[in-house]
């Protein structure tokens, strides 16, 4: 069976604060109806090489990623292209590097930052390019892709918690308000979206340390969050996914052919 996807992405956000601060998704789990489960992020813990990784299903030291710096065209093959390539359409509301990863690199604002080319991967997008730009504006730019285009697969990246963590670090009150305060966005479209027919995966690319950073081992900067909303997935207790399956799971619940690992215990 074929569904439409979107993808949240809350950079930079721990599993250790998701598993206290996201008070309306983890209601959705507590009333059996979302499941929550840890993933351990690809090495280095960045940003750019974690998009990649998220989005290709490829680590970082195959895909040649290996840094935030890094400014071409990804050679790997995304869930985008597969879901273009089979005749559906792509959105994504993000930031500037995943336009560079799969549309045009390097990014140019008055060229690229609102998107509209059937031709592209990203075939719809809004793209900004300043970590504070707002989460609230960020949301309201991914809800109106999809009530303007209805993706099959659309893309949600606010960048706001991450760029609290880089301010104040993990154990602040502006990095875990940062967090609540995406989920309390987030409260205002999961269930539309939901009712819309949407399969919904909320996650990060990496956590978040006391140094204000994150390139390491350490278990806040790895351990990142997955939760799973819809009816496509099992909500399995057991079901141990890989941050590099996420790409193989959503062309699975897209109904594309692709050659990407994939967990299949989180589907039903």
């Amino acid at each position: 069976m074929k569904h439409n996807v979107i993808l949240v992405v809350l950079d930079g956000l721990s599993y250790q604060v998701a598993q206290h601060a996201l008070g309306h998704l983890l209601a959705y789990c507590q009333a059996g109806r979302a499941a929550l489960y840890k993933l351990n992020c690809a090495l280095p813990a960045l940003s750019r090489p974690l998009y990649e990784c998220i989005l290709t299903g490829v680590a970082p030291i195959d895909s040649g990623i290996v840094h935030n710096d890094v400014v071409r065209l990804s050679n790997q093959r995304s869930i985008f292209h597969y879901a273009r390539d089979a005749g559906l359409s792509t959105a994504a509301a993000a930031y500037h590097w995943v336009s560079e990863l799969y549309n045009r690199a390097p990014f140019q604002a008055a060229r690229d930052r609102h998107t509209s080319d059937e031709s592209l991967p990203i075939q719809y997008g809004h793209f900004y390019y300043a970590d504070h730009y707002p989460d609230s504006h960020l949301l309201a730019d991914a809800d109106s892709l999809r009530q303007l285009h209805a993706p099959n697969l659309l893309l949600v990246h606010p960048m706001n918690i991450d760029d609290a963590g880089h301010k104040h670090g993990l154990d602040s009150s502006q990095y875990r308000n940062a967090a609540r305060m995406a989920d309390v966005l987030l409260a205002e479209y999961i269930q539309t979206w939901l009712d819309a027919g949407y399969q919904i995966l909320v996650t990060a690319d990496h956590g978040m340390n006391a140094d204000r950073s994150h390139n390491g081992l350490l278990p806040e900067e790895r351990e990142v969050p997955l939760i799973v909303l819809g009816s496509a997935f099992s909500l399995d207790p057991a079901a141990r996914p890989q941050q590099t399956e996420l790409c193989g799971t959503i062309c699975q619940l897209l109904g594309v052919a692709h050659d990407k690992p994939w967990c299949r215990e989180l589907l039903a």
